[in-house]
């Protein structure tokens, strides 16, 4: 780790025996390192990027741009590139056999429903809803007038399709369509909390108007 090194080490040398699934905390570090690399070179091509075309641009929405680069950034390393840090390590299995992807819907979410412990079922479901609900709030803000329901929706999708067919091919996790639907449901929470958002502050200002 390039940045979180001596917070791993801190971590690991108190809790590696207490905690008993410690290896998703040194995977979230090793994810959120490699994010915060990954971003400061995002932020070095778009200050550069500003500064060429000159154009102006709201604090908000140049905040929402920024948010939403960190935000996914670190869904790839947390999901798809969580084994190697750098492009050139990465090694892609071409030949594998499509018997590996379970495209049965539910099928091994059933299962986990019905295992003795609850745990993969919530680190599964929870998980990959929780991962997406910032796509449904962030991307509304970049799409701007072009943020319809749909679109937001099916880029969501397709985002969560990409992940699935790179961990396919790289073999980072399960591709699973059960993941898609989750993602999905994600997506679908976190735009119905942007337009929930929306509604309260549109309501608000309607106040402040009266009142004034």
């Amino acid at each position: 780790m390039l940045f979180l090194g001596p917070l791993y080490s801190f971590l690991a040398s108190r809790y590696a025996t207490s905690i008993n699934h410690f290896a998703l905390v040194k995977l979230t570090l090793q994810g959120l390192d490699k994010t915060i690399f990954y971003f400061l070179i995002f932020a070095l091509v778009r200050l550069c990027w500003l500064l060429l075309i000159r154009k102006r641009r709201s604090v908000q929405s140049e905040f929402g741009v920024w948010l939403f680069a960190f935000y996914f950034i670190l869904v790839l390393m947390l999901t798809t590139f969580r084994y190697t840090y750098f492009p050139w390590e990465l090694n892609f299995h071409w030949d594998r056999s499509l018997d590996n992807v379970n495209f049965v819907f539910l099928k091994n979410t059933w299962k986990m429903i019905y295992a003795p412990s609850k745990v993969d079922f919530y680190y599964n479901s929870l998980g990959n809803i929780l991962a997406f609900v910032p796509f449904g709030l962030l991307v509304p803000n970049l799409l701007r007038q072009k943020a319809c329901f749909w679109r937001v929706l099916i880029s969501g999708m397709l985002s969560s399709i990409s992940i699935e067919i790179l961990q396919f091919l790289l073999l980072t996790g399960v591709s699973d369509i059960d993941d898609v639907f989750f993602n999905t449901c994600g997506v679908l929470l976190g735009y119905s909390l942007y337009k929930l958002v929306q509604i309260c502050v549109k309501n608000r200002k309607k106040t402040s108007n009266v009142r004034v």
